[in-house]
């Protein structure tokens, strides 16, 4: 018989333990402290009349629209697929464009205005990068059907209360708003903008926004590059510019340079003291919005749009000043742009002030971590009327990592009390001391690994921040009492002490069976 010389089958490969590239994995306090900061927020909400909403993490691409995050790639930074209907599908890549087609499917009946706020994860298929991940929370308060400009400042208002509720003191932060009617009546100024045909230049106006959102990075030399011919960056690697003259490109400058040009002129004020005319009027709290919106009347000249931005941005100052929100947590600045073209009006963005060293140890500014704005026309695309609307999505993850930078993260990442096995046989009574435990509202669990080796059961509790240990052999049962470990003041010894060592160590109290939940409550400071 001849030999059989089929080889063997290969052993299937095993897959990689290792999370897919932008994305990452949270445990129990990176969640824990999400959830709690979501929950406060939550309350900044409610408080404002503000109702829950939730929607799927899935919608149609046409649901979507065209305003897509990163349009230089061929999925428009979208994770899409085709279903078996041929419809096109993809995750949420904000909570914003969900809320547009719940507005209109539901319009006969939500209330009008519609006030709902949502939070949840979104998704981005963009490149990722240091602290840039394609998944990340969203936190995101919405009015819908609101023309008012109230209604701006009013976000602004809960954005700035959102802020503090979770830790961020005054000082520590600003929320700076403009107007998109403002830049477009500077764009106007400029010849970029044509009021009669508003799809002329659209390419031109595009390139303008990203150009000046960059101004931070790239500097004025950087952003006019981009305003005319293009820039070519330290790699290689070419940007076309807007193709504005040099007069055209110094019209929009002088819009982008207006922030350092106002602080620079009410240093001098400052500076001068008493003798300068204005300085009396600069001590007014009001005087920096005030000192802003003149300047940029003198930017926008004779455009209507631009000068109806203004008048609105005058509204919004005069509201928040009116709650107490002066300058000192809100304030105007041109400097926001908000890159989104569905924006139509104000926009806002939330700026961490303090300091925090980057990977080279270098000193920066935290930056963003909020932003938003008005954008009228995104629920008119499903209804063909023009339904107004405005709101601000709070970046949780970049709040969260703010706050951890400053040392201000959540401090309460104790684990729950661990109650020892001393004996197998007596399980029902180490299941009891923990249902006792758990009644009274105490986070507590019973070792469930092989419990031969005592010193594994004080690694584990060890290793899970447990605050306490609850030790019951054979001579405690007899005697009616328990062992009370402070394992926070014992943590040195955890690793290799035997039961006896552990037992003289101090930081241990033993108390009475009957005592164990209030013993435990007054180690844990209840």
């Amino acid at each position: 018989m001849a030999n059989d010389k089929t080889p063997a089958p290969k052993a299937a490969r095993r897959p990689r333990a290792e999370t897919p590239k932008g994305f990452r994995d949270y445990f129990g306090a990176e969640v824990t402290a999400r959830k709690a900061m979501l929950d406060k927020i939550a309350e900044v909400y409610h408080r404002y009349g503000f109702d829950p909403l939730e929607t799927s993490a899935v919608e149609t691409v046409e649901a979507l629209g065209k305003f897509l995050p990163d349009v230089d790639r061929p999925n428009e930074g979208v994770f899409g697929w085709q279903d078996e209907d041929a419809d096109w599908l993809a995750l949420r890549y904000d909570l914003t464009a969900p809320l547009a087609r719940v507005a209109a499917q539901y319009r006969n009946d939500l209330p009008s205005p519609y006030r709902r706020y949502a939070m949840g994860p979104v998704w981005r298929n963009e490149k990722p990068g240091p602290g840039r991940f394609r998944q990340f929370y969203q936190c995101d308060a919405d009015t819908v059907g609101s023309a008012s400009v109230a209604a701006d400042a009013e976000i602004c208002a809960m954005l700035s209360d959102a802020l503090e509720i979770v830790g961020i003191p005054r000082g520590d932060y600003v929320v700076k708003v403009n107007n998109r009617k403002v830049l477009n009546g500077v764009m106007e100024v400029a010849g970029v903008l044509d009021a009669s045909d508003p799809d002329r230049f659209s390419r031109e106006r595009g390139i303008v926004l990203r150009a000046i959102d960059k101004i931070d990075r790239l500097g004025e030399d950087g952003v006019m590059s981009l305003l005319t011919s293009g820039r070519e960056d330290e790699s290689g690697d070419f940007t076309a510019g807007a193709g504005l003259t040099s007069h055209q490109a110094a019209t929009v400058m002088t819009f982008v340079s207006a922030p350092r040009s106002i602080a620079r002129a009410i240093a001098e004020i400052e500076d001068s003291g008493p003798s300068h005319p204005m300085f009396e009027a600069s001590l007014s709290p009001h005087f920096r919005n005030a000192t802003t919106i003149g300047y940029l009347r003198s930017v926008v000249g004779l455009s209507q749009i631009g000068r109806d931005g203004l008048d609105e941005l005058e509204t919004i100052a005069t509201l928040l000043n009116a709650q107490g929100y002066g300058p000192d947590r809100i304030v105007i600045d041109p400097g926001v742009v908000r890159g989104l073209g569905y924006y139509t009006g104000p926009v806002y963005e939330a700026e961490l002030t303090f300091e925090i060293l980057d990977e080279k140890g270098r000193k920066r500014s935290f930056g963003s971590v909020a932003g938003g704005g008005r954008y009228d026309d995104l629920v008119k695309r499903f209804t063909g009327q023009a339904v107004p609307a405005t709101g601000v999505s709070i970046g949780v993850d970049r709040l969260l990592a703010a706050l951890a930078a400053k040392g201000r993260g959540a401090s309460d990442t104790a684990g729950p009390v661990v109650v020892t096995v001393m004996d197998r046989d007596r399980m029902a009574d180490y299941m009891g001391m923990v249902g006792e435990l758990r009644a009274a509202g105490i986070r507590a669990e019973v070792y469930l690994g092989n419990p031969k080796q005592f010193g594994n059961q004080l690694k584990y509790a060890d290793k899970r921040q447990s605050p306490i240990a609850v030790i019951q052999g054979g001579n405690e049962a007899e005697k009616g009492v328990v062992i009370l470990k402070d394992l926070i003041l014992g943590a040195k010894i955890a690793q290799s002490a035997t039961l006896e060592e552990w037992k003289d160590q101090p930081a241990q109290v033993e108390v009475p069976r009957g005592d164990l939940v209030a013993a435990v409550r007054k180690m844990l400071g209840q």
